[in-house]
């Protein structure tokens, strides 16, 4: 089974420990999906016995549609790259979400993309929070802006949310955050891999409607 997940990154600068964070979570989710696969081949859900997990990973970084975000937010046109992206997000089976602090809660860039993705397409999809500041005193930021922003949106919000402070990039503060990291890209991938997303509702076209309405 073949899952899709994107990892959105809402760093401005570049090289960006936001981005650096977003890509060490897409590859502790690469990692995690063979222990997963093995864990729930067989199990009841959408899995059939012997039926591998496989997952591919694309990041988007928010920084190069900035432009287009904000003629959106205006002209509520989106551009061919930015459709690509919010198509990609809302198609997504598993989404990562990761975002600098600034004065105690996401970036304005990160708030104004997510704005535009159709409010329907998160409703139960996984999604695994993660963010990036200069002191650890931001880290309450996970839970008090970004959890109840994707809560509203109706996602399943996985348990554990990664902050990386400026010294846990330092070699003191690695291995904790290595270990956060992958209890977080467990987790999420196990809920990605017991996702299904809704069938579409068939449409019956009006005349039908109206010949079952006579019989």
């Amino acid at each position: 089974m073949k899952k899709n997940i994107v990892a959105v990154s809402a760093g401005l600068s570049e090289p960006s420990s936001t981005r650096l964070l977003a890509d060490r979570l897409a590859d502790a989710t690469l990692r995690a999906a063979s222990d997963v696969g093995a864990d729930l081949a067989g199990a009841s859900g959408p899995y059939r016995e012997g039926e591998e997990l496989e997952v591919s990973v694309r990041v988007i970084e928010l920084r190069d549609l900035a432009v287009d975000i904000a003629n959106m937010m205006v002209t509520h046109f989106a551009g061919p790259a930015l459709r690509d992206a919010l198509d990609a997000v809302e198609q997504a089976d598993g989404v990562i979400a990761v975002t600098p602090i600034f004065t105690a809660s996401y970036s304005g860039l990160f708030k104004s993309f997510f704005d535009l993705v159709d409010r329907e397409a998160l409703r139960g999809v996984p999604v695994l929070i993660a963010a990036t500041g200069g002191t650890a005193r931001h880290s309450l930021a996970l839970e008090h802006a970004m959890r109840p922003l994707f809560a509203y949106l109706g996602a399943l919000v996985t348990p554990t949310a990664v902050f990386a402070a400026s010294e846990d990039w330092a070699s003191s503060g690695s291995s904790e955050l290595s270990r956060r990291i992958d209890r977080a890209a467990s987790e999420f991938t196990s809920a990605v891999a017991r996702f299904e997303r809704a069938a579409e509702p068939e449409l019956v076209p009006f005349e039908e409607q109206l010949r079952a309405l006579g019989a």
